[in-house]
C-alpha cells in the first residue's frame, strides 16, 4: 500500500466502510458506480462509468486488496471501499513468453487451471485465482493443448465459494 493510504489509516482508523461503488469487470476494467447506478441494479448488469484516469487506475491497483472474509476492495486514504467483481479478484494477462500478469500489473505463478461450463479459463496462482483474460484466449489454448495447462472441470457457481472470494460484499 501507499505510505500516503497508511498514514491516512493510522490517523482516521474509524472511517465507514464503502460498498457498491466500484466494480471490477471480466476484463480487469474498473467502474465507478454512483447513487442512480447502484438503483439501476447489481453489477454487473448496471456497470457504471469506466475509470479511464491513468493515474487513479494506478492508486486503486497499488492498494487493491482482500480482507479476512474474502471481500476485496480498494483503500482509499482510510476508507475501505469494497469491490463488486463480475468474476473473480484476478484477471489474468497472458504473455507470448510465458509469464503471466494480475490485471494490476503483478507477474505470478500458475499452480493449476479450470476449465467452467461456459468453457471460460481459471488459473489458480500463488496470488490466488483468476479469470484468463477473453483476449488472451488463443493462447492460452496453445498453451493448453501444448500442455503446458491441463484444466479440471469446475462449476462456475462453486468458484467463489471454492476460493474463499466474495462477488458482492455489503
Amino acid at each position: 500500500m501507499d505510505d500516503i493510504v497508511k498514514a491516512a489509516m493510522a490517523k482516521w482508523p474509524n472511517v465507514p466502510d464503502c460498498f457498491g461503488w466500484l466494480g471490477l469487470d471480466a476484463r480487469g476494467n474498473w467502474y465507478m458506480r454512483d447513487d442512480r447506478v447502484q438503483a439501476a441494479g447489481a453489477f454487473p448488469a448496471s456497470k457504471g462509468s469506466l475509470l479511464q484516469h491513468e493515474k487513479l487506475i494506478e492508486f486503486i491497483q497499488r492498494n487493491y486488496a482482500a480482507d479476512a472474509q474474502g471481500r476485496w476492495f480498494f483503500q482509499n486514504g482510510p476508507q475501505r471501499v469494497f469491490v463488486d467483481l463480475e468474476n473473480t479478484p484476478w484477471v489474468w494477462r497472458l504473455q507470448p513468453d510465458g509469464r503471466v500478469f494480475t490485471h494490476t500489473g503483478i507477474e505470478v505463478q500458475t499452480q493449476d487451471s479450470l476449465l467452467d461450463e461456459s468453457g471460460r479459463l481459471y488459473l489458480v496462482t500463488d496470488m490466488g485465482p483468476g479469470l484468463v483474460h477473453s483476449a488472451d484466449m488463443v493462447l492460452a489454448a496453445d498453451w493448453v493443448d501444448g500442455g503446458r495447462w491441463t484444466p479440471t472441470v469446475v462449476e462456475h457457481a462453486v468458484m467463489s465459494k471454492r476460493f474463499g472470494f466474495v462477488r458482492q460484499p455489503r
